[in-house]
């Protein structure tokens, strides 16, 4: 669960800029509590009083735990903390505890016991992130090679597993391990380790969302339906920072970081990136819609039938409507070929979404942006993405729903391991997607293909009229063959090494 929003934001202050604007919004109201709301601390003239100046507020500590107030400190009340040398421990402890306090009064959640706050280095959390890959077995990095090069993402000379750790090294601001009930804030600085109030208060709201609604045990076991459940995880918690930072710029004083704090991006994949920062663009908006129609507890009572897709957040009109349907793909594949057992309790397949499907399609223009400086058009141009979908004040950050993808039912890709050949890792795969009706299901194949012919695929014309093959001697990193078929509303993609090897795969009769 950590907050990755700020952090793939630089990416695209880098790479794509323009993209991201300043926040605004409604403004915020405070929760009845013992403490004054903030129409309360507002005179007739609409001066708002700055937190620690009202004289009238007693700022004793209260007889019993209450909304607006923890560990000794109020919501609104004034600190001394020296920021230049870093927080220590004194200094941490006041400002965990007036931010949980905050959160509450930004939430309408009372926090029942602490989660402990440590800051580190990003040097330690490199480390510790590369640490946590190095014991993920062979069959395991072969799954996560196979789903990402069927992604276009992570060519065949490349370690998925590398790629996957660097991201994650790079990225991240902090987070919330819900095993170890504690949260890390990653600094840029390890001489001096500083805070980000606004990312410490999502960590803090995460912790609280686990002891509240025990969201370490959703189903979270591909990448759709990670995405999915961060609809509700995310987007919840990015929109308490996005009201957290409303009241940091209109009556709190906050730590905020420096611009040496931030991190550079400049060795993140974007294509993964953005495949996962889907739920943290368009989760903030769907939790939005569902506490303007019916506060807190709409959203609340999502945590019990928490979204099922990335449509469903993408398109919040169709959460609760519109259920994916489960894909099932037959084992048709000859004794040459296995499906690697994953171990661990992980599934052994995998699955992208709408948003990871867009994400595919939509990335090859990026890569020629980065080439040629300029707007692309490959099969979703650049631009597209950075359209916002629904709210120009960046709540949502980027638009993941197009044509091409639009209509998504449902998808499954079944990776495959040589059952001989322990040492080349030759690997191929099958992957079904199932859509709202044939012309969709025609629509996205068609789309695919345009994406077959950017990395240099051919029509095989003697193998059939669907079979494609990137030659060997490519440079794009894919060269293998592709069989695209579509019957009805459903598209399936085979992948082999050799065009002979495809029915060995998946045989078509």
């Amino acid at each position: 669960m950590a907050r990755r929003l700020l952090a793939v934001a630089v990416v695209c202050l880098v790479v794509l800029a323009g993209c991201q604007g300043g926040m605004s919004g409604d403004a915020t109201t405070d929760p009845t509590t013992t403490a004054p709301t903030t129409e309360q601390m507002t005179d007739a003239a609409g001066t708002t009083t700055q937190p620690g100046a009202n004289a009238s507020f007693s700022y004793d500590d209260p007889d019993a735990d209450t909304l607006g107030w923890e560990g000794g400190y109020w919501y609104n009340e004034s600190i001394s903390v020296d920021r230049s040398d870093g927080l220590n421990d004194s200094e941490l402890h006041t400002v965990v505890n007036r931010s949980m306090a905050r959160v509450e009064v930004v939430r309408g959640l009372e926090f029942n016991q602490s989660v402990p706050v440590d800051v580190i280095s990003r040097e330690e959390f490199a480390n510790d992130t590369a640490a946590s890959y190095e014991n993920v077995t062979r069959n395991g990095t072969l799954h996560q090679n196979v789903k990402w090069e069927a992604m276009f993402m992570v060519g065949e000379d490349e370690n998925a597993i590398d790629v996957l750790a660097s991201n994650r090294a790079g990225s991240v601001l902090g987070y919330y391990s819900p095993s170890e009930d504690r949260i890390a804030i990653v600094s840029e600085d390890t001489e001096s380790p500083q805070m980000d109030e606004i990312t410490l208060s999502q960590e803090l709201f995460h912790g609280l969302q686990t002891h509240r609604f025990n969201t370490s045990e959703l189903n979270q076991s591909t990448q759709e339906l990670h995405n999915a459940k961060d609809g509700i995880i995310e987007g919840d918690g990015n929109y308490v920072d996005h009201r957290y930072q409303q009241r940091c710029e209109r009556d709190w004083d906050c730590l905020r970081p420096t611009d040496s704090e931030s991190p550079s991006g400049s060795d993140r994949h974007t294509g993964i990136a953005l495949t996962r920062l889907q739920p943290y663009s368009d989760g903030p908006v769907f939790v939005e819609q569902l506490y303007e129609s019916g506060g807190w507890d709409a959203v609340n009572d999502v945590y019990e039938n928490p979204p099922a897709s990335t449509e469903q957040t993408i398109h919040p009109d169709r959460y609760g409507v519109d259920e994916p349907t489960p894909v099932s793909v037959a084992d048709t594949s000859t004794d040459a070929w296995t499906v690697p057992e994953t171990g661990n309790d992980s599934v052994d397949f995998a699955s992208f979404g709408e948003a990871g499907l867009f994400t595919m399609l939509w990335y090859p223009s990026y890569v020629e942006t980065q080439a040629t400086g300029q707007p692309a058009d490959v099969v979703i141009p650049t631009t597209h993405l950075l359209a916002p979908a629904r709210n120009n004040d960046t709540l949502d950050l980027y638009n993941y729903s197009h044509p091409y993808t639009d209509g998504w039912d449902g998808d499954k890709l079944v990776p495959y391991a040589a059952s001989d050949s322990l040492n080349t890792s030759e690997t191929a795969y099958v992957w079904a997607s199932t859509w709202d009706s044939a012309s969709d299901a025609t629509e996205f194949a068609d789309a695919y293909r345009e994406l077959l012919q950017y990395h240099g695929a051919e029509r095989v014309s003697d193998a059939g009229p669907n079979v494609w093959r990137i030659p060997d001697d490519s440079d794009s990193g894919y060269a293998d063959a592709f069989r695209v078929t579509t019957t009805e509303g459903r598209v399936t993609i085979v992948n082999a090494p050799t065009v002979d090897q495809l029915d060995a795969v998946h045989d078509s009769s």
